[in-house]
């Protein structure tokens, strides 16, 4: 029943532990390619704003605000973007 050497008092072996997580506070490439847009502030506020919302035709502020830095760093041109 209750040995010395029961399972209960045995430690995890290495293998069974989890792993330990990656930082969350390094960027990855998602952020990496908003950041490089020069618009990343905009567009934090964009899909915080769909977030709350959850309908994109109460965001046309935001929306109007992203498109404008996204012009204004010329990103239209450089990713081909077409008017629509």
């Amino acid at each position: 029943m209750g040995s010395p050497t029961s399972r209960e008092d045995t430690p995890p072996k290495a293998e069974q532990q989890v792993p330990a997580k990656p930082d969350d506070d390094e960027p990855d490439e998602w952020d990496k390619r908003i950041f490089s847009t020069g618009c990343a502030d905009e567009n934090a506020k964009l899909t915080d704003c769909y977030y709350e919302k959850k309908d994109w035709r109460a965001c046309k502020d935001e929306m109007e605000r992203f498109r404008e830095c996204w012009k204004t760093q010329g990103n239209d041109k450089r990713t081909s973007t077409k008017e629509a």
